[in-house]
């Protein structure tokens, strides 16, 4: 059997996606009961732990843990996202590097400018989907990198998707709020295999 066959389904009531290249099982997601990397959490600083440059956060799915806290205060909200999955009797591993990723696009705050994937090597398409950004994305304050998936994809698709995650981060970032909780689940096995396997 030759070809990529994407498979979606649920073990009982768990989210599953199956990659199949060739015949041949090629990757396979299942969701957790943890919580999805790319979920964004207002976070509360908790305590720093000594010795690994890094401070415990309480977020409303347990404790996270975040590298790198340089300024930051017990007591302190924090913007994070999961960055990974958590070890059994450990805490979540959060970055404050927010990503906002859809289909073609990913929204890059604190990195500003527009990159299009290096896998897109035509000029005339490059030239194509940077018109497509610039017009999608006029004055936003954030970064934008369009993905491999939008080399010959419908210019009114790849600029619903900036759009969308412009938007979504525009109401993270922009959340007044200093309570602890969840600002944006991440992607569950369906959507990831949507987002990242659709070649």
């Amino acid at each position: 059997m030759k070809g990529r066959t994407i498979v979606l389904d649920h073990f009982g009531d768990i989210e599953a996606a199956a990659l199949i290249v060739d015949g041949k099982l090629d990757d396979l997601l299942i969701d957790s009961d943890g919580p999805r990397p790319g979920t964004i959490y207002r976070a509360i600083a908790d305590r720093p732990v000594k010795g690994q440059g890094g401070m415990f956060l309480k977020t409303p799915d347990g404790s996270a843990f975040l590298r790198q806290i340089k300024g930051l205060a017990p007591g302190q909200p924090i913007l994070v996202q999961v960055s990974g999955y958590a070890e059994p009797g450990k805490a979540v591993p959060v970055t404050q590097k927010l990503l906002f990723k859809s289909r073609y696009a990913i929204v890059t705050p604190g990195a500003p400018g527009t990159n299009i994937s290096r896998s897109i090597r035509d000029e005339e398409e490059r030239d194509r989907l940077l018109e497509i950004a610039h017009e999608a994305s006029d004055g936003a304050a954030y970064g934008l990198i369009l993905r491999s998936s939008c080399a010959g994809a419908d210019a009114d698709d790849i600029a619903d998707d900036i759009d969308a995650m412009l938007a979504l981060a525009d109401k993270v970032l922009n959340d007044p709020s200093t309570d602890m909780e969840v600002l944006s689940e991440g992607d569950g096995p369906h959507i990831l295999a949507w987002r990242d396997w659709v070649a």
